[in-house]
């Protein structure tokens, strides 16, 4: 029997929201401001995390092979088909830029719009329903709703 913390993976997942929210407003309101750039780079930072600690959550739970990178963490999750592949190849991009924003954070061009920006709001959306999907299939009823509700509280 797998033991999967179903509600650490709900907690992580109801902060999605919250995160594609503040990247969608960034994108519209983009001026290349100060203000607009910190909110980028931490809801950037912040996606990486919700996808690599949910990620990791899947591979010890269910038992899958152990990650070395935060890239191999996606990939292990691509190939135990959590996520589909256009999933797979923009959260690929999205964790090569842990690095710059954690450790080479004083050369992040904070001035420019990145790209994933733009696409993230919808591929995380997708990588939640598909997770949700994925551990409801393995192991019966998911819901990450309980977990928003509790975050609130």
């Amino acid at each position: 029997m797998y033991y999967v913390n179903r509600e650490q993976i709900a907690r992580r997942l109801a902060a999605v929201p919250e995160v594609a929210e503040g990247l969608r407003g960034a994108a519209e309101a983009w001026d290349g401001s100060l203000m607009l750039g910190m909110v980028q780079e931490r809801c950037l930072h912040l996606a990486i995390e919700i996808v690599t600690d949910v990620g990791s959550y899947l591979i010890d739970g269910f038992i899958m092979r152990d990650a070395s990178s935060y890239d191999d963490i996606i990939q292990i999750n691509y190939e135990e088909k959590v996520f589909d592949n256009p999933t797979y190849e923009i959260l690929r991009q999205l964790v090569t830029l842990r690095k710059p924003l954690v450790q080479d954070y004083y050369t992040w061009e904070r001035s420019e719009l990145h790209p994933l920006s733009v696409e993230l709001p919808s591929i995380l959306k997708h990588f939640t329903t598909q997770v949700s999907a994925y551990v409801e299939k393995e192991l019966g009823p998911f819901n990450t709703a309980q977990a928003e509700g509790q975050r609130k509280e």
